[in-house]
């Protein structure tokens, strides 16, 4: 499993002017922030602490990146960076900025406190064994053209979380895409053994006569 110093040198790849990406992407800690830092992942913090965040700045319209006159893209930036700011590691909202910055094409969306980087960075740091954040990630990664990163942290959710489907699924299709057909049969066929129900990979396999 990957240390959180190779999350850093992620971070420090993708930003070259940075010097310490625990410097750079900011405090975590309570003193960092008003209300927090809670785990998405426990049960407790989901049940006592979420519903404070998200019935202010996780509502169903920001989570849909959806901007209105009295709503605005800078609003959205905003919201999402205050509930990553209270919880780290909040999978739907990490997933959400990450839309975000890609649409807008954009590093670090209008309102935000932080870059898309940051923020997984930020999650990472908080919550190093959260599979789902790992895996969120990885397709940030894809999406931004860095496959080889976006290789690594789909290999640390399976790693963290082997018996999820589509963690193997995505991680196959990768290896695909890398022309590993080896790597590509075995996710593939962890992934329908575990039973996810889409054929793409199969039939890319299929197609290449590696199935």
């Amino acid at each position: 499993m990957k240390t959180i110093l190779s999350t850093f040198i992620i971070i420090i790849f993708l930003i070259p002017d940075q010097l310490l990406a625990e410097n750079y992407c900011g405090d975590i800690s309570l003193r960092g922030h008003r209300y927090g830092p809670y785990d998405y992942s426990n049960a407790d913090h989901r049940k006592h602490k979420l519903p404070v965040v998200e019935g202010a700045h996780f509502l169903k319209h920001t989570e849909q990146l959806i901007a209105s006159e009295a709503y605005t893209v800078r609003n959205i930036g905003a919201d999402l960076a205050y509930t990553l700011r209270s919880f780290p590691n909040h999978v739907p909202a990490l997933s959400a900025i990450s839309k975000l910055a890609i649409r807008d094409k954009t590093t670090k969306p209008q309102g935000s406190s932080h870059s898309v980087l940051c923020f997984f960075e930020r999650a990472i740091r908080f919550k190093p064994d959260d599979a789902n954040v790992r895996s969120i990630f990885g397709g940030h990664l894809l999406k931004i053209g860095e496959f080889d990163l976006a290789l690594e942290q789909l290999n640390i959710a399976v790693e963290l979380n082997p018996n999820n489907p589509t963690f193997h699924y995505n991680l196959g299709l990768l290896y695909f895409d890398k022309k590993n057909y080896d790597q590509a049969k075995k996710h593939a066929n962890k992934a329908y053994s575990q039973g996810f129900p889409l054929p793409g990979l199969m039939n890319k396999l299929k197609s290449a006569g590696k199935w």
